[in-house]
């Protein structure tokens, strides 16, 4: 016997088959053959099928109207439905059928949905509502006798439909009340126990849905790791690569994706300077003036001061002359609030280490042309002009008596930094927004230096790494998807995969295929997860830093950040363990390139038997290292790991903060016009 729950008035009404019969009628279940129910919500249609497999039914468009027969391999051949009763809210798209599920239509096209999902080579639809009226209102309804084996409806549905609410309004005239009482009586143990056979396979019908979607979840989190994995061999085979770009790129101009490039700094700081020293840094929007007095080995850093100024927007798309008198003028007022405790020599000249973070041909230390503007930046006279020579004549209009001593970036002012507090300082490494390199060559292995030797027999080399790449660099789906809607395509691979810029944005990618396949969200994809780059780097890094018990910063982050309101405690263990692999991924790599550069210089292992590893220092600056402790951490472990016992206890990574600052002004001390006289005294 099946049961119709019907509301008298008609406003909800719920037909559902029930019964055996091979499965096929199984109330909302999995059974072998596709049982279906309908439910009727105030005159729209749904149609919910269970376990409909591939090829059973024989619908092909993508709006379909009305279910038609069912087909002689499910059994049965006479298994057709009223098409007027089926057919005012029924889609069908591929080989499956699906109707809407709360008023919405569902797509099927989708892996995984509300409702139901799509198995490989099948698809599998699960229904996942009932509607059950006040019991005062359910009558018993005779829709089909799976005794019949399946050979389909004795009458119309609606026909039967319309006569039982004729009988239920008319109060079932001609019986007698004890007859009506008991019949009463026996409808609703019938419904109870049909209400109670729905909401059991309610509840199991929404549990397979669930193991489903967190299934595709779990193998799309295992695919991920795979593909983003980083073991030791492959780690080397990376350091190897980059060892091998960075002797090409020494040998010419344009032969490796590495630029190489000569700084023209030959001297690092020692720890000797003494005097008063000047930087400017000039990256973005703002800029920065600093004074610096150095006291020597005993004094080192005796005071510094900085002061920051912003740049007006007009400036930034104007005339050359008039950005760089706006930048001297700032710089003369600050030279002219120099305090008692600041001391320039009698007769001296002040000096300046100017950190340019824009790209410039350099030609010495200190002049540079610029090659193009960023960050906003548009002058076009500017373009192919030294900007050091641009700066002086802008601060002779101000009357201000400066000398730009060397031209550098914020990586050579992280290696100066490092240096200048120790010695064993040989490369410095930013991980931050974005990422580069420098580090310490002999001059004689640098085969495309044309000209004479420096006396120190050293050269400072920018790497430029950022746009290292390699056939070993594990990409994935996700990082090439981000390449190819980048601004510069095929360009900065390595930054794409570690730095700060991308490492969010690469979890934001990740997230929103997990919520559009397996509704890791809900049902609807949330809005702000579809916009690019809205999830950065530090908030990533505050949600894979969680600690608490339930996870509560990764929902409050997940509902500020993205408007997520609600997520469960497994939900949020997935985005950290995302988090976790794109971290870790960006730690090991940025290692392998450390490795990398200490195999070119020698120092990444312990050469003859019994001799030791010189001990060598990385200098390390940038936000990402800084703040993101777990990518540090990761930095840390993973040299050691990928150099071995005999080598991890000479390597020291520690930070040296400032370097486009108080770096700049060391190298603006280290490469002073005075320096030779010093020495002579």
């Amino acid at each position: 016997m099946a049961v119709m729950i019907s509301s008298v008035e008609g406003t909800v009404t719920t037909i559902s088959s029930a019964g055996g019969g091979n499965g096929r009628y199984d109330l909302l279940g999995w059974g072998g053959g596709g049982g279906y129910g309908v439910d009727l919500f105030g005159g729209e249609t749904i149609v919910t099928i269970s376990s409909v497999r591939r090829g059973e039914w024989a619908l092909r468009s993508p709006q379909w109207r009305g279910l038609r027969r069912r087909s002689p391999r499910q059994g049965g051949e006479g298994g057709g439905c009223d098409d007027d009763l089926l057919s005012r809210r029924t889609t069908v798209t591929g080989e499956g059928i699906i109707g809407s599920a709360g008023g919405t239509v569902i797509n099927v096209a989708s892996v995984a949905w509300q409702g139901g999902t799509v198995a490989m080579g099948s698809v599998r639809i699960i229904a996942y509502r009932l509607r059950i009226c006040s019991p005062s209102k359910i009558v018993p309804f005779p829709l089909l006798d799976p005794n019949q084996g399946g050979k389909g409806l004795t009458t119309s549905p609606k026909s039967h439909l319309a006569a039982v609410l004729r009988s239920s309004r008319a109060g079932l005239v001609g019986e007698t009340a004890s007859s009506a009482m008991v019949k009463g009586a026996v409808a609703t143990a019938v419904t109870c126990a049909a209400a109670a056979c729905a909401v059991t396979a309610l509840v199991a019908g929404q549990r397979a849905q669930s193991s489903v979607l967190w299934s595709h979840v779990e193998a799309v989190v295992r695919e991920l790791e795979e593909s983003c994995a980083t073991p030791i061999k492959k780690l080397r085979q990376v350091a190897d690569a980059m060892a091998v770009e960075m002797h090409a790129g020494l040998a010419s101009e344009g032969g490796t994706k590495l630029k190489m490039l000569i700084s023209y700094v030959d001297n690092l700081p020692t720890g000797d300077e003494t005097g008063l020293f000047y930087a400017l840094d000039l990256g973005g929007t703002n800029f920065r003036v600093l004074r610096v007095q150095l006291g020597g080995k005993e004094g080192r850093v005796v005071k510094q001061e900085f002061e920051e100024v912003s740049i007006p927007p007009q400036l930034m798309t104007g005339g050359s002359d008039e950005l760089f008198d706006f930048i001297a003028s700032a710089l003369a007022r600050f030279v002219a609030s120099e305090g008692e405790d600041y001391h320039l020599p009698v007769g001296r000249q002040r000096e300046l280490g100017f950190t340019f973070s824009f790209p410039v041909r350099q030609i010495s230390i200190g002049s540079g042309t610029l090659v193009k503007w960023t960050k906003g930046f548009n002058i076009d006279a500017t373009v192919g002009e030294d900007v050091v020579a641009e700066l002086a004549r802008a601060m002779e209009r101000q009357g201000l008596n400066m000398r730009v001593s060397a031209l550098v970036n914020d990586t050579i002012g992280t290696l100066a930094g490092g240096r200048y507090h120790d010695e064993d300082v040989v490369a410095a490494v930013i991980l931050g927004t974005g990422t580069n390199a420098a580090y310490v060559e002999r001059a004689e292995a640098i085969p495309k230096w044309r000209g004479l030797l420096p006396k120190s027999g050293d050269m400072v080399i920018n790497m430029e790494w950022g746009n290292f790449s390699s056939a070993h660099l594990p990409v994935t789906e996700y990082d090439r998807a981000l390449d190819d809607e980048s601004l510069n395509p095929g360009e900065q691979i390595y930054e794409k995969l570690i730095s700060g810029m991308y490492l969010g944005e690469i979890v934001r990618r990740i997230l929103l295929r997990l919520a559009k396949e397996a509704a890791l969200f809900g049902e609807t994809v949330p809005e702000k997860l579809l916009v690019p780059f809205v999830l950065r780097t530090p908030v990533m890094s505050a949600m894979h830093h969680d600690r608490s018990s339930d996870l509560d910063v990764v929902g409050t982050k997940l509902k500020d950040e993205l408007g997520i309101s609600s997520t469960s405690l497994r939900v949020r263990k997935v985005v950290v363990q995302i988090c976790e692999v794109v971290a870790r991924r960006s730690g090991c790599l940025a290692a392998a390139g450390i490795v990398g550069i200490m195999k070119k210089v020698g120092r990444d292992d312990a050469g003859e038997e019994g001799s030791r590893v010189p001990r060598t220092v990385i200098a390390m600056d940038g936000g990402l290292y800084e703040h993101y402790a777990m990518v540090s951490a990761t930095v840390q472990c993973t040299v050691k790991e990928m150099l071995g016992e005999e080598a991890t206890d000479s390597v020291v990574i520690k930070m040296a903060n400032d370097g486009s600052g108080v770096g700049a002004a060391l190298l603006a001390a280290s490469h002073s016009q005075y320096l030779e006289l010093e020495q002579s005294q």
